[in-house]
């Protein structure tokens, strides 16, 4: 197999959560832009509908979902309808998430349990999900964890001690599940992007994009392409030995 080859999707069935804007959508394009069929879900139907005509410009016509993770029996309402739809997953990109600001003493603590359930919980529960309708039987699936570079580390100018931690869950789920489902040739990784301007982070960005540009080494915010060749490489056959590890999509702050 070519180089090239290696990058390709063709014939691949690609779930992305939280897929309706920001970094899921982004994601979505690329691999969709590599040939995979995809399916994006979200909360929000306009949103989805939204994002589905964006892609059906790109000459992909994506299957929408709306889904909310954070509720129970929601995992294996969207399992089925992906699979009801293309009869398979070969590819589960975990991005839905969420986030929620205030000083450790004051985080409310439904608030903490809001986060740590969508980021973290609801994470395990689709994973599961997707590797015993599919993955375990076709033995066979990439699933991708999209963290966070909170996950490595607190000084972030942020108060926002639920993101943090259930993010590093996040990252720790993905050690856990790639040795205990290597066995089924089933490869988990994850992407720790840094500040990418979306509706998540607007607000904080705010007030201290001038400060993370300045500490960033390469200058600059995350854009509109910036996760995909990482998405790409984590999802193709590029990275058929790479599982438990993470990639840092964050212009090298982490390392600094």
């Amino acid at each position: 197999m070519g180089v090239r080859e290696l990058f390709e999707l063709n014939g691949k069935v690609a779930l992305i959560t939280g897929g309706s804007r920001g970094l899921g959508l982004q994601i979505a394009k690329g691999l969709a832009e590599m040939g995979a069929k995809i399916a994006i879900s979200a909360r929000k139907p306009a949103e989805l509908e939204q994002a589905r005509a964006e892609l059906k410009l790109l000459g992909v016509d994506a299957l929408s979902v709306t889904n909310d993770l954070s509720k129970e029996g929601q995992s294996d309402a969207l399992v089925d309808a992906v699979v009801a739809h293309f009869g398979k997953i070969d590819i589960l990109v975990n991005n839905a998430g969420a986030s929620w600001g205030a000083a450790a003493q004051d985080h409310p603590l439904d608030a903490w349990n809001k986060v740590m359930n969508l980021n973290a919980t609801s994470v395990f529960a689709l994973s599961q999900a997707v590797a015993k309708r599919c993955f375990i039987p076709q033995r066979a699936g990439v699933i991708i964890i999209v963290a966070s570079t909170a996950a490595l580390r607190a000084g972030m100018s942020m108060k926002a001690a639920a993101y943090y931690s259930s993010k590093a869950a996040a990252l720790h789920l993905t050690r856990a599940l790639a040795v205990e489902w290597g066995e089924y040739n089933i490869r988990v990784n994850a992407l720790c992007p840094g500040f990418f301007p979306s509706k998540m982070a607007s607000s904080l960005l705010e007030t201290i994009s001038g400060e993370v540009i300045a500490r960033t080494p390469l200058g600059r915010l995350g854009g509109d392409s910036d996760l995909q060749g990482a998405a790409v490489y984590l999802a193709s056959e590029a990275s058929r030995h790479v599982t438990g590890q993470y990639i840092a999509v964050d212009g090298g702050a982490s390392a600094t």
